[in-house]
């Protein structure tokens, strides 16, 4: 029996429902807890020390996050929940990076089972 290690990144499957929940919650209108499962994914992608792709990729999302959630707090806005403050450009900028995350994270996790 030999033991085999992992060469590669491999997302858990909670990384991958993290992932995908984003932009889910985005387009829902639940902007703000929108924010846990990006926590989860920068969590799981700065814990592992073989997936340099997907760090690029998650820290692009943290930042698409960061931004309209910073100016909406800081900024004086009446808007009193994070989704009626992005506009719909926003909205779906921040879907799209989320999708396009979720994206990434599948094709590496099908790259590395496919070995």
């Amino acid at each position: 029996m030999s033991a085999t290690t992992r060469t590669s990144a491999h997302p858990s499957t909670s990384t991958l429902v993290a992932a995908w929940a984003v932009p889910v919650l985005v387009i829902g209108k639940f902007g703000l807890i929108s924010g846990i499962p990006i926590a989860v994914v920068l969590i799981a992608s700065l814990r592992d020390h073989r997936s340099r792709a997907l760090r690029w990729w998650t820290g692009a999302l943290t930042l698409a996050y960061a931004t309209p959630l910073t100016l909406w707090l800081t900024g004086p806005s009446e808007a009193p929940s994070l989704s009626k403050y992005m506009s719909p450009a926003m909205t779906a900028f921040l879907a799209a990076t989320g999708v396009a995350v979720a994206i990434a994270h599948q094709v590496v996790r099908r790259r590395t089972t496919d070995k």
